[in-house]
């Protein structure tokens, strides 16, 4: 195996075979299995949100924030589905994760599910492009093991969508089950699918259909308990790229720019330094990205 050849091929926007991904994604299971449900990340980080299958976009990342391991970086999950490559995505990122796994963290989305994958793309993305689902059956085990939530230098909480009302301290995460938990409801849901909610001070349902809307109170409440300066997570498409909410005790990082190749949005990745300052880096999609959706079926937005 030669992952150097592996990530050459990813470059050159070709799939891996059939073979070379499973390969991968047994080895990163692997990696993942040590990982806990709370990853502890130190400073300094590029701290990423929503990828979605823009694959050109997630090249042109790595050049404004700098190349691993140059640089660390920890992406809030929702690699696939929407996006033109969510394949060629997915297989880059596992590549680096082998490659450089003190370097690179990688958490779950909830589109990293076995139901949301065959309905918003990666399914038929990988029946169109290898003639099987074999992949998307390798990839849907490697989501199983991908950790919930990282603290990065114990103040900065990073999730992909939000909090929970079953969890008051960050120690209740770390024993979930997340290889077995339910998708849609409890607390490991909860983490991948809530938003915040600015006019709010406690719990509402989401209208997602999963998770919770939560507001300042909560985020107060949980910061404080948790010893935090900051919440970070992605989930939500920002148009200016990143959001700050409740008095900047939490914010949301968007890494997709014009998402779905229709939305117009900018993208941003945060920069955590040495001493915790947070620094935004804001782009727009790569011409690659553009000149790719020449005659390609684009999804709507829904989630």
């Amino acid at each position: 195996m030669d992952i150097d050849k592996y990530l050459e091929i990813l470059r050159n926007v070709r799939c891996l075979t059939e073979r070379d991904t499973h390969i991968i994604c047994e080895l990163v299971k692997e990696i993942l299995v040590e990982e806990a449900n709370v990853v502890q990340v130190n400073t300094p980080v590029i701290i990423c949100g929503d990828i979605h299958g823009q694959y050109f976009d997630l090249l042109e990342l790595f050049k404004i924030g700098g190349q691993i391991p140059d640089k660390n970086y920890l992406f809030s999950g929702d690699y696939v589905n929407r996006g033109h490559h969510s394949v060629e995505t997915f297989q880059y990122l596992l590549c680096l994760k082998i490659k450089y796994p003190k370097n690179i963290t990688l958490l779950r989305g909830n589109h990293e599910s076995r139901s949301q994958t065959q309905v918003y793309g990666l399914y038929d993305e990988v029946h169109r492009k290898y003639g099987n689902i074999h992949p998307w059956q390798y990839f849907c085990e490697v989501f199983d093991y991908l950790p919930l939530c990282a603290l990065v230098d114990q103040k900065v909480f990073c999730v992909h969508g939000g909090l929970s009302p079953q969890i008051k301290s960050i120690d209740q995460i770390r024993p979930i089950d997340r290889r077995n938990a339910n998708d849609y409801e409890g607390s490991m849901a909860d983490i991948l699918w809530s938003d915040p909610e600015q006019d709010l001070d406690g719990w509402i349902a989401n209208h997602r259909g999963g998770g919770q809307c939560f507001g300042k109170k909560v985020v107060e409440q949980f910061n404080h308990i948790n010893g935090l300066i900051l919440i970070t997570r992605s989930h939500q498409l920002i148009m200016d790229g990143y959001r700050y909410e409740f008095y900047k005790q939490l914010v949301t990082v968007w890494s997709a720019p014009n998402y779905c190749y229709r939305c117009g949005n900018k993208a941003c990745i945060m920069n955590l330094d040495i001493n915790l300052e947070q620094n935004f880096l804001v782009f727009d999609e790569s011409q690659d990205s553009t000149s790719d959706i020449i005659n390609q079926k684009v999804l709507p937005y829904f989630l």
